[in-house]
């Protein structure tokens, strides 16, 4: 048998947490609870810390949000951020500091259950054999094998979801890729998830590769389609 992957839940709520928990446990899953801030750096802090973070949005003390960046920084983990809200500028903070994916209350066990397996299946093919492709478009160059950016000779840090739609869009070159299917590429499947997630990233790899991110040399804007790389 395999490693059976662990899973933080991250809520104020001990309901919600609890229930959340009880459905992972029965379906196979280890799971660790977390009712705030502190007690979730402490299980990030363990010898076996969680493959995957649920957090929550909205948390007294130190939000969800702080907590995301503060993920970023110090664990490789996939974090799905749980909002109570529908406005899509919740949605889309989570992304902004480093979310993976985001899943809006309340929400069905179905959906639930979907998020959670394309966030493992993103976490387990990280840790895959190492792809050796690299591509090199001049000025930059995109190592799969080390999963490495570097534009003009200097490493450009991206996150996990940022380096699979540069890849896929690099590897394909002046060939347009829709939203769906960078979706699918990414998460595994395109169903509940909002398109503009993907224009969040791509908004974020401009700000990083792009010397003027609204006169890009690298991404470009298909209106109506989706996105390509330079030829």
């Amino acid at each position: 048998m395999g490693r059976v992957p662990h899973i933080a839940v991250c809520d104020d709520e001990p309901d919600i947490r609890e229930s959340l928990a009880e459905y992972l446990t029965v379906h196979g899953f280890r799971v660790s609870q977390a009712e705030g801030a502190a007690s979730l750096r402490r299980l990030v802090g363990k010898s076996e810390p969680p493959d995957l973070v649920l957090l929550d949005l909205r948390m007294p003390g130190e939000d969800g949000l702080s907590l995301a960046r503060w993920l970023r920084e110090h664990a490789k983990v996939g974090v799905i951020m749980i909002t109570g809200s529908a406005d899509a500028v919740d949605r889309i903070a989570g992304l902004e500091v480093g979310a993976d994916d985001y899943i809006t209350k309340p929400f069905s066990m179905r959906e639930f259950r979907s998020r959670v397996k394309a966030a493992l299946r993103r976490s387990r093919m990280a840790g895959e054999p190492p792809d050796e492709e690299s591509i090199d478009h001049g000025e930059l160059k995109i190592d799969f094998g080390r999963r490495m950016v570097t534009l003009h000779d200097e490493e450009i840090r991206v996150t996990y979801v940022e380096f699979e739609i540069l890849g896929a869009l690099a590897r394909s070159p002046g060939r347009v890729l829709s939203r769906e299917t960078l979706l699918e590429h990414v998460w595994g499947d395109s169903e509940y998830r909002d398109p503009r997630t993907v224009d969040v990233h791509i908004r974020h790899l401009r700000e990083k590769l792009e010397t003027d991110p609204k006169e890009p040399e690298f991404l470009f804007t298909v209106r109506g389609v989706g996105y390509r790389f330079r030829e």
